[in-house]
């Protein structure tokens, strides 16, 4: 165990506030049981089974919080993700699209043709009429 976890009696009581109200988010909630675990000298190996997780997420909540201490290992880290494919504006011309006439020969816009606008107006390669409902859904 490269890794040994310390914990003040201030630190201990902070996590053991978390994992007795159960009101932070769940990898908040494991991370608390793991260090707690780790400070009382349990093995990676029986951390992990005793809270349903891999050997290496025990050992990378023990390096972080050897390395940047308590508060930035109980946060929650951004994750990269997928970039949103339309930008703010180019959302907000979508939406406003959706409330002008629609095209000629049509009744109302249906997803379909909006994505076709957006792809027409070369503000993207290419959408899918889904991308285009989840944006319209976020602003009702």
């Amino acid at each position: 165990m490269k890794h040994k976890v310390h914990l003040s009696t201030e630190q201990k009581q902070e996590l053991l506030d978390i994992v007795k109200k159960g009101s932070s988010n769940a990898r908040r909630i494991r991370r608390a049981h793991t260090l707690l675990m780790a400070s009382e000298g349990k093995t990676d190996k029986i951390i992990s089974e005793t809270l349903h997780i891999s050997i290496p997420t025990v050992e990378r909540t023990r390096k972080h919080f050897c390395t940047s201490g308590l508060e930035k290992t109980l946060k929650e880290r951004p994750r990269s993700g997928k970039p949103p494919k339309l930008t703010p504006k180019e959302q907000a011309y979508l939406i406003a699209t959706t409330c002008s006439d629609a095209p000629s020969g049509r009744e109302r816009w249906t997803l379909r043709l909006l994505a076709e606008k957006m792809v027409s107006l070369e503000t993207v390669d290419s959408l899918g009429k889904s991308t285009v409902g989840r944006i319209l859904k976020k602003t009702h």
